[in-house]
């Protein structure tokens, strides 16, 4: 069985609970409450700076230019396209520029991004590949879901948001990400690399989690 496949088998119930989680269900029916949206837009703007840092990475690292360009194809529609979505997406949502260039990451953003700029430093290039393919694979599985299910929510955020994670966006890069791993010659450990999956797995569900049911830092003896 091929890596990305047998990855997919072991972790699948954590794969679809990531997938088919209310947040998506809602975003899809249109029933998502903007102030929901609006915390998870926030979080994931903090979040694309790590993943741009990991991205960047990756292209250092990669054993050819071939394996750099797919990398930095991916950067440019994360610094551009995407990035114009979310400055639309903020004035839609009343969101000032003074708030989204100052938000301060939640615990699991902080988290994540933490894990995944550790990855881009001291991982493997397959680990890197790894990683992102979690991000990216299981944005393109819920938006071609969504896409299937011919969602249409009224909010026209949503749509382009689902229509950014289609097959028609993301698809050509989420299998390239497979296809290397599934044929490489892994420099590091397969346990390491299952390490990284599952892990970006588990981020990736409670990201959903936090921006669904909102988290804070708090608690006594917690400073600021």
């Amino acid at each position: 069985m091929p890596l990305t496949s047998d990855l997919r088998t072991k972790h699948r119930d954590l794969w679809e609970r990531m997938v088919t989680h209310p947040f998506v269900t809602d975003m899809g029916d249109g029933t998502l409450p903007a102030e929901k949206f609006r915390r998870y837009f926030l979080q994931d703007y903090v979040f694309v700076n790590d993943l741009v840092s990991v991205t960047a990475l990756g292209i250092s690292k990669a054993p050819d230019l071939a394996a750099a360009g797919r990398l930095d194809a991916f950067l440019s529609g994360v610094l551009n396209p995407e990035n114009d979505l979310f400055v639309r997406a903020f004035s839609e949502f009343g969101v000032e520029e003074a708030e989204y260039s100052s938000v301060a990451a939640s615990p699991t953003t902080r988290a994540f991004g933490d894990f995944m700029v550790r990855t881009g430093y001291e991982g493997t290039f397959e680990e890197i590949v790894a990683l992102l393919y979690v991000t990216e694979g299981t944005y393109l599985d819920w938006g071609t879901r969504l896409t299937e299910s011919a969602a249409r929510p009224e909010n026209p955020i949503y749509r382009e948001w689902i229509e950014l994670h289609t097959p028609a966006v993301l698809g050509d890069l989420v299998a390239w990400l497979a296809d290397w791993l599934d044929h490489a010659d892994l420099s590091a450990p397969l346990e390491r690399v299952e390490r990284v999956f599952q892990t970006a797995l588990r981020y990736e569900y409670l990201f959903w989690e936090a921006a669904y049911n909102g988290e804070e830092w708090g608690g006594k003896g917690v400073g600021s």
